[in-house]
């Protein structure tokens, strides 16, 4: 399959690949192109950025969640794009345990044949980013890096870096980049401000496409694009299937951390999802087998949450009747007795016997295998609860290092790690059949 594509890659965290990014996707949607978006490695929030500017999901590819084979197959399913946009994570070469390629923004461009655009932030250097690029050069092994782009970079001293680089290192600069003070993208903790959470996000980013198109050659880009090798794969997604069960799933500004391919997996395995608001709406979808809490930040909305007594005794009920439920991270949060935030402390639902406390550091922050699924995944957050469960194990993919997590209560799993559903699809499906068995449709 042909699939015109490309990966957007830094040096490191916090270079710009999400702004550029974004911009490039504007441009090319203004070009009149069918655009579809990709984010390597974990991450929730950059793919929300590529849903607010194209309208459509942006999915993650993620080597330590699935195989070369099956990572390609997701990439090529559905995939009917005019190009495809990949956005890179932590620095090109980064992988597990920042010790290995494996799992590397690296790695999946070896993975998918896919050309490499290098983001440099050329912020307080000059002829140095010359030295830096060269470096990056040097360890790409396949030739991958087929263009430069310097971001932060002044126009006066533009050509002249541009003629350096491309004298000594034969890889062309197609652009740069002048800082763009109207569409920086805050952070925190957990990563970007959410896309919602920024005033004019459309404004701005159209705004930063026309500098964009000014001063980078997106001809070239897509030019690039279009010479990627063909790649096939033998993955099979799982078909579509009759609508069997139905699944509620929350979805608001306190939990909207979601794969969209563990979405899609679990509806084209005969699941109808319904989604609902734990801080807006009164009570659960009717007639539902299961219930999915996905992560997210319920802590910006505990008072909301804890007041909402009517969803709150909804879940409750529901769960008191044996109701299969699933609950990540954040869902995992609003599960317990009390939140502990800096704001105060908030009663919440009361499934989970314990209390959720903030912490000034990330907890168990990384990859993860739950062995006793078999099913792959990670934790991300900055609270911890006194209650974490002990029916799984999660062991580290670098190092020996393991701990107990997570609950089981009606058939389901309730802890802190993200899981990727691809990584084992038959986890996916007994997820199906759990909810199928309680209640039909």
């Amino acid at each position: 399959m042909k699939a015109p594509r490309l990966i957007m890659a830094a040096p490191r965290s916090g270079s710009g690949k999400t702004v550029l990014t974004i911009s490039l996707m504007t441009a090319l949607l203004k070009m009149g192109l069918k655009v579809s978006a990709f984010k390597c490695g974990p991450d929730y929030i950059d793919p929300m950025y590529h849903k607010k500017i194209l309208g459509i999901d942006s999915r993650n590819l993620d080597l330590f969640f699935t195989d070369e084979e099956t990572t390609r197959g997701l990439f090529l399913r559905n995939n009917t794009s005019g190009i495809s946009v990949i956005e890179g994570v932590m620095g090109l070469y980064d992988g597990l345990g920042g010790i290995s390629e494996n799992a590397s923004t690296y790695h999946l461009a070896k993975t998918l044949k896919a050309p490499v655009i290098l983001v440099l932030d050329t912020k307080g250097m000059g002829t140095s980013v010359v030295a830096e690029a060269a470096g990056f050069i040097s360890m790409d092994e396949e030739k991958l890096i087929r263009g430069i782009i310097l971001n932060n970079m002044n126009s006066g001293i533009f050509p002249g870096i541009k003629e350096l680089i491309e004298n000594k290192l034969k890889v062309p600069v197609l652009g740069h980049f002048p800082k763009q003070k109207e569409c920086d993208i805050s952070s925190r903790y957990l990563g970007l401000s959410l896309p919602d959470e920024i005033s004019n996000l459309k404004e701005k980013t159209n705004k930063a496409a026309e500098e964009f198109s000014k001063t980078v050659d997106i001809n070239k880009l897509i030019e690039i694009a279009n010479n990627a090798e063909e790649i096939n794969s033998s993955f099979y997604f799982p078909e579509k299937q009759k609508t069997s069960t139905r699944i509620a799933v929350a979805r608001d500004e306190a939990f909207n951390f979601y794969y969209r391919d563990n979405l899609d997996l679990l509806e084209n395995l005969g699941a109808e999802l319904v989604f609902f608001s734990p801080v807006h709406d009164k009570k659960l979808p009717k007639n539902i087998g299961g219930l999915l809490l996905g992560g997210g930040y319920p802590e910006f909305c505990a008072r909301e949450l804890s007041e909402n007594k009517s969803m709150i005794n909804s879940i409750k009920a529901a769960i008191g009747n044996g109701l299969p439920f699933w609950a990540e991270c954040g869902g995992f949060i609003y599960l317990h007795e009390e939140l502990e935030t800096k704001d105060g402390n908030f009663k919440l639902c009361g499934i989970i016997k314990g209390r959720c406390i903030q912490t000034e550091k990330l907890i168990r922050f990384g990859y993860i295998t739950l062995t006793e699924i078999k099913t792959k995944g990670h934790e991300f957050h900055y609270f911890d609860s006194d209650s974490n469960g002990d029916f799984c194990t999660a062991e580290k993919p670098m190092s020996q290092k393991q701990w107990k997590c997570c609950h089981n209560i009606n058939g389901g799993l309730q802890g802190y790690p993200h899981l990727y559903y691809s990584s084992n699809i038959e986890y996916a499906r007994k997820i199906v059949d759990t909810c199928r068995n309680y209640k039909e449709i």
